[in-house]
């Protein structure tokens, strides 16, 4: 007979946050390290976010989730002082 699997947990919806900035609002996920396995580009600073970094996700509250843009965390917060580099 086979060995049982623990019954795996319920998915939880996740809650991405609202921001207000002087550009609109904004939805705001926090990427652990574990789970980004992509490399992207930051449009605050133009570097690579390597995988296995911690990151922002952003993406207008009014735009489709295919605007969304990969910032590294302290630069998302100086985006009000300094903008995007693209």
């Amino acid at each position: 007979m086979g060995r049982r699997r623990p019954a795996r947990k319920p998915a939880t919806p996740r809650e991405d946050v609202i921001e207000e900035h002087a550009d609109g609002d904004w939805y705001v996920r926090s990427i652990t390290g574990s789970s980004s396995t992509k490399t992207y580009r930051c449009p605050g600073c133009d570097h690579e976010i390597v995988p296995a970094t911690p990151h922002i996700v952003a993406w207008p509250v009014h735009a489709h989730a295919d605007d969304r843009r990969h910032w590294h965390s302290p630069c998302w917060r100086a985006r009000d002082r300094r903008g995007p580099t693209r």
